[in-house]
């Protein structure tokens, strides 16, 4: 096959590469420059993307001895990922940026480019299993549960499924991969992962998000409406936080509360106690499936609502657009605008964007 490699500059992207070529693939390698910042340099694992991971990934295609580019997807990353986490925050919900540019920049615009200068699939770096079965391609979990990455990979469709091509997804361990780098040469071996939000490097989202959506103080009420203190800015708060909130009444049985909910249009952060944080049902519109949809409407899963969540076994059912998930066990802390992955085993089903919550303690309790 003819095998674009998305080369982000790390140990992950190089060593797919590099057992891309050795399946005898034609194989070229591409940096994709996210942003334009002159001078923008990485800090251990702080950032992604820059200048000295293009340097690295160009290393590594070096050394693999294939051709590589640098692509200027910075306006598409601008206005499909920034933008849009922007928003989201100013709507008042938690999205997950990793998952739309996977979405939008990786396997949408990269693809469609890839696609049409006639390579066969995108290659990256990702742990996760692609399984070919008479009814189409699946995506599955991958054998190393600790760096499973199927759950940002749930956005994607039958279509960019079928383009993609994933050679980690059955190694044991990442610190196989390490050693696997160390043996080749390639100089990234014992690079650090990077962690945080690649165009937020310092780590400080809320100064962040204060600089571009714009501060200003409202009441931070509890769950009846009482006014228990003020906050300097309703973006800076996330369900299930409890730092930070400076409030000037105390609750009644003197235990800690948290947020439990953000609202952008009045500006307000509602607090309650812990056990309201527990999640009895959520619900979404935008949604995708990872290959066939379900059979039935009505569906046994498992669900998924962070990366490194611990899945649930859970009810799904699909009426008229709307996905509607109801948990055996309550989730816990859950967001409008984090995105909900079902699993069928260790298949990925599809995700949905969590647009309403519903707790499972009444107002009253």
């Amino acid at each position: 096959m003819k095998i674009l490699a998305a080369m982000s500059g790390g140990v992950d992207s190089a060593v797919a590469a590099a057992r891309a070529v050795d399946a005898g693939h034609e194989v070229v390698g591409v940096h994709l420059a996210l942003s334009r910042a002159g001078g923008t340099l990485r800090t251990g694992s702080r950032g992604c993307c820059t200048i000295e991971d293009a340097m690295d990934a160009r290393r590594a295609a070096d050394l693999l001895g294939i051709p590589f580019y640098v692509w200027d997807f910075s306006e598409r990353f601008r206005d499909d990922v920034i933008d849009d986490f922007i928003e989201e925050y100013r709507a008042g919900r938690t999205p997950n940026p990793c998952m739309r540019c996977n979405e939008k920049i990786k396997f949408a615009a990269l693809l469609e480019r890839a696609v049409e200068l006639g390579f066969d699939a995108v290659c990256t770096g990702h742990y996760a299993i692609l399984v070919d079965t008479p009814e189409g391609r699946e995506l599955h979990r991958a054998s190393d549960a600790a760096k499973d990455q199927s759950y940002v990979l749930g956005v994607l469709t039958a279509e960019q499924l079928a383009h993609s091509y994933f050679p980690l997804g059955d190694t044991p361990s990442k610190a196989e991969v390490r050693a696997e780098a160390q043996r080749r040469g390639l100089t990234v071996a014992h690079k650090p992962d990077s962690h945080d939000i690649c165009f937020i490097p310092d780590g400080d989202t809320r100064g962040w998000l204060a600089d571009k959506v714009g501060a200003a103080t409202g009441d931070v009420v509890d769950r009846t409406g009482t006014v228990v203190g003020q906050h300097e800015g309703a973006h800076a708060f996330t369900v299930g936080q409890r730092r930070g909130l400076s409030l000037g009444v105390p609750a009644p049985d003197g235990k800690p509360r948290f947020v439990l909910e953000v609202r952008p249009v009045t500006n307000t952060v509602v607090v309650g106690p812990k056990e309201a944080l527990a999640t009895a049902e959520i619900a979404g519109e935008r949604h995708s499936w990872a290959g066939r949809a379900p059979e039935d409407a009505d569906f046994a899963c498992h669900v998924q609502i962070r990366a490194h969540a611990e899945p649930v076994p859970a009810r799904a059912s699909v009426r008229d657009g709307t996905i509607t998930v109801i948990p055996e066990n309550p989730f816990d802390g859950v967001a409008p605008g984090q995105t909900a992955v079902l699993y069928d085993g260790t298949r990925v089903l599809g995700q949905f964007t969590i647009a309403r919550t519903v707790s499972a303690v009444p107002v009253e309790a």
